[in-house]
């Protein structure tokens, strides 16, 4: 066997041994196009996009790049010192990237080929060819994205907001949601692979055509895969060693102080996903049944008004979690060490879950800071409430997730429960009713309360506010419990 060939075999051994990643790979686009297509298709024909089948197509690529950029960021981060070790014991540089990058696509080909086994179980496929290369495409041109990201950006917590954000723009500025035409958009990683997958013609791609861009982006994206994973073979950054705590809450705060980009992500990733949910929203009158005074009422309301202070709550339920995830995770060698020399318990969990609500805290303030300027609630206080308590019901969810699925599954996960639950099952403009699922579901309490305050004058939803305090009483003890399980077993 080649030199390159064990390296494969190694790193997709290595791969394979976390059955969490591999699972991930599976579960998440075909959890993704079987669940979100048809919701997301109606959304897209809302905004005014395409709709119908040629959206549910294109689901299959959204979630294949998505899985695939998250797949190559924890690569190259994870594999920065071991690949230099071996650089440096007379490894031939090329080889190392070659069987790197043969390893991502691997990777994508495997998420390309659930998502497309899915599409084909629920809709069928018209094109098999051209949904199949178009799927692949799309997966492949974010390898390059999870790859320079993952050169780029150190904190996986960082890294993943990063890549949410370029998947968002990406998607809801594309052409599956809005006008093809717009030339500020074809800028835009998988515009062309979009509308070639969609088979809808752009007459802007010139001689070389949708599928001639395409391919370009797709040869791009695996030039600057193997320009960044020979760029971080040759150099490696220490890692940063946790200090030593006199306190878990002061030192733990001054840890997170130092992390910036968090902090600017935190503000800049709701602020720009609620202003594109303004300026996507079509003109239009929609209407919503609600309690008021004892009695079920129809409120109508003027649509672009209302999206953003709707879309808020995913925004900040997103990155709740991720606080929450990476929060738990990052410490956890800190806080073992801790247990062994002495620390309690209840004290490191509560720095914890200190820092996990102060995140949460200020993605929701950001949050409600930009929806003020575009939406108007009706009881603002009871808004700013139930916000604040999606974000901190996530923000626990985060934690769970971090302690059951790891960093890589975890991020998967993180990003899937609340667009699924906010995003898709709690909407009123995918809903006219809250389904079974909807009702099942962690935001289902708070978001409630969230539409009584947004759009009605009195408050009425005193048993979901009562369902979603249970909903975070519940899951501060069972994050507490896991977390005194972790610490325990290494005090063991």
């Amino acid at each position: 066997m080649t030199t390159t060939g064990l390296l494969v075999r190694r790193y997709v051994s290595e791969t394979v041994r976390n059955p969490v990643t591999v699972t991930m790979l599976i579960v998440v686009p075909v959890v993704f196009v079987a669940v979100a297509a048809r919701k997301i298709a109606d959304a897209a024909e809302l905004l005014g996009g395409q709709g119908g089948v040629h959206v549910e197509t294109a689901t299959a690529g959204w979630a294949a790049a998505f899985i695939s950029a998250i797949a190559m960021y924890f690569q190259v981060r994870s594999a920065r010192a071991t690949d230099r070790r071996l650089v440096l014991a007379g490894l031939d540089p090329d080889r190392l990237v070659g069987a790197r990058l043969t390893t991502g696509l691997a990777l994508a080909v495997t998420a390309t080929t659930a998502a497309l086994v899915t599409l084909a179980a629920r809709t069928g496929i018209d094109a098999p060819g051209r949904t199949a290369a178009g799927t692949l495409m799309f997966a492949v041109i974010y390898l390059g994205i999870g790859a320079l990201i993952g050169a780029l950006v150190s904190g996986p917590i960082n890294g993943t907001v990063l890549i949410f954000f370029v998947w968002i723009l990406d998607v809801f500025l594309g052409p599956a949601f809005g006008s093809a035409d717009r030339v500020v958009t074809r800028v835009l990683p998988t515009h062309f692979a979009t509308l070639w997958t969609m088979d809808l013609p752009s007459r802007h791609g010139g001689r070389v055509g949708d599928l001639g861009w395409a391919v370009v982006w797709t040869a791009a994206s695996l030039a600057v895969s193997w320009t960044v994973i020979a760029a971080t073979s040759r150099a490696a950054r220490p890692r940063r060693q946790p200090g030593q705590l006199a306190t878990a809450v002061r030192m733990g705060l001054r840890e997170a102080g130092r992390n910036r980009m968090l902090w600017a992500l935190l503000i800049a990733v709701p602020t720009s996903f609620i202003l594109l949910a303004a300026l996507t929203t079509p003109k239009e009158y929609q209407s919503m049944v609600l309690p008021e005074s004892g009695r079920q009422i129809g409120v109508r309301f003027w649509f672009p008004d209302a999206h953003p202070g709707f879309m808020t709550p995913v925004a900040i339920a997103s990155l709740a979690a991720l606080v929450g995830l990476f929060t738990i995770l990052d410490a956890r060698s800190g806080d073992q060490r801790l247990a062994l020399a002495g620390f309690r318990t209840r004290r490191l969990l509560t720095a914890r879950l200190s820092l996990v609500a102060l995140g949460a805290l200020i993605a929701t303030a950001a949050s409600v800071a930009v929806t003020a300027a575009l939406f108007d609630a009706r009881q603002w206080g009871l808004y700013i409430a139930a916000n604040t308590l999606i974000g901190l019901t996530y923000g626990l969810i985060g934690v769970l997730i971090g302690s059951v699925f790891g960093r890589v599954g975890g991020v998967f996960v993180a990003f899937l429960v609340p667009f699924l639950d906010l995003g898709l099952e709690q909407s009123p403009m995918l809903n006219s009713q809250v389904s079974g699922l909807g009702h099942a579901l962690p935001g289902y309490g708070a978001s409630r309360v969230l539409y009584d305050a947004a759009l009605t004058v009195s408050f009425d939803e005193t048993g979901p506010l009562l369902i979603a305090l249970v909903w975070l009483i519940g899951l501060a003890l069972a994050a507490g419990l896991l977390f005194r399980r972790a610490v325990r077993t290494a005090v063991t």
